[in-house]
């Protein structure tokens, strides 16, 4: 099966601009592609995924990625799926957000003799004239076209800033620039950037002819109507210090059932033959598909050497078996007690159980928390620091363990 049949395969592909030109260039290794990452945070998400292995399966196949870090888009701030306004940030903090992106994408993509290409956009997008922009692209664009794209709607009920207005003109003007320095032919984007990516194809015709060949191509949603991972939000991050390697293997083996199937084969390098054996399992293994998932993810962002540590830590807690030494833990500060001693709420926050004291009374309160095996009951229960010696196991519901240390 060649690539683009197998990016088919596995649903990743929603809406192309040229099917017959796009499958013949993917296809004999001839696209040289670009994704773009905005510089929102210091490190790269969940929702990130589709687009990470996207393009070390297209790279595998002899295409050319470029990773666009967006250090000037990021400036101006997506309006796509948004009902507010980005916070605005310094120039400092989205390199500092680039170069913590850098480091991560090099897990995914080979960016040695010139198999792959990482570019900012604050290289160019910076330093353009204001003036000359306009004259340039401005008049390459229709204002009642623009205030009809999908990004633009959700937005146009609580107002959209000019400032956020601007952002389709210059994720076009990137696909304009990259195609003319770089030969780049083709950009893939999430659904939602659908019509950022056509203004980028309608600019490229407009000012370099009918010749100038440049298409797009956006991921297919999943069945809620999100992009894969949207879910997962801010919540969960590939930096192990954000998302601990643990906390990354439960998020992908707490996926629903309905979704576990279509994870697999969208973010997977699993073989489509085998993925297809998999379907045909009955419901009794769905926790198996699930163990393989997390794992395969896990080892892809991680190493399989932390993968098999969170599939351990898993066992040792939920199934009674596998090592108990690889359960995360916390170390209690000596500041976390008053006279010896630390109540339960305060034990439940600094363990990271539980974001504030009063989301910590009702956990208690409501049944959900445990002490050494013991469900707690009494929320001024309080323990002395020699407890924790040797390391306390605490859960908060079901799901949600810290080994707490003093």
């Amino acid at each position: 099966m060649q690539i683009y049949e197998e990016l088919k395969e596995r649903g990743l592909i929603a809406q192309v601009t040229d099917e017959e030109k796009i499958r013949e260039l993917v296809n004999n290794g001839k696209a040289t592609f670009y994704i773009g990452f905005d510089c929102t945070a210091d490190s790269l998400t969940a929702g990130h995924f589709m687009a990470l292995t996207l393009m070390k399966r297209l790279q595998e196949a002899g295409n050319k990625p470029i990773a666009l870090i967006g250090g000037g888009t990021t400036m101006i701030g997506d309006p796509s799926g948004r009902t507010d306004m980005r916070k605005m940030l310094t120039r400092e903090d989205i390199d500092h957000n680039a170069e913590c992106f850098k480091r991560q994408m090099e897990k995914f993509i080979d960016f040695s003799e010139g198999k792959a290409l990482m570019v900012n956009n604050a290289d160019w997008l910076m330093n353009l004239n204001y003036i000359e922009l306009l004259r340039e692209v401005g008049a390459c664009f229709s204002v009642n076209n623009m205030l009809r794209a999908e990004c633009y709607k959700q937005r146009m009920e609580k107002g959209l800033s000019f400032l956020e207005f601007n952002y389709m003109i210059m994720q076009s003007y990137d696909f304009y620039y990259m195609f003319q320095k770089y030969n780049c032919n083709l950009e893939f984007g999430g659904d939602d950037q659908w019509s950022n990516m056509l203004g980028g194809t309608e600019l490229i015709r407009r000012k370099l002819g009918e010749d100038a060949h440049a298409m797009t191509i956006t991921l297919l949603t999943d069945s809620n109507g999100n992009k894969m991972g949207k879910t997962a939000g801010n919540a969960v991050w590939l930096d192990a210090e954000k998302t601990s390697p643990y906390d990354f293997y439960q998020y992908w083996r707490n996926v629903g059932d309905a979704d576990v199937d279509k994870c697999i084969k969208m973010l997977t390098f699993i073989p489509i033959e085998e993925i297809k054996e998999m379907e045909k399992w009955d419901g009794s293994r769905i926790n198996e598909k699930k163990e393989i998932l997390a794992f395969e993810l896990t080892s892809l962002v991680h190493g399989k050497e932390e993968a098999a540590k969170a599939q351990n830590a898993a066992k040792a807690l939920f199934a009674g078996g596998g090592d108990m030494s690889n359960v995360p833990s916390v170390s209690l500060k000596e500041e976390d007690f008053k006279d010896g001693r630390i109540d339960i709420l305060q034990v439940l926050v600094s363990a990271g159980l539980c974001s504030t004291r009063s989301e910590a009374r009702r956990a208690v309160e409501q049944g959900g928390v445990t002490f050494r095996d013991e469900k707690v009951t009494d929320v001024k229960a309080s323990y002395d620091k020699s407890e924790f010696a040797d390391g306390i196991m605490v859960r908060k519901g079901k799901k949600s363990y810290k080994k707490v240390i003093f």
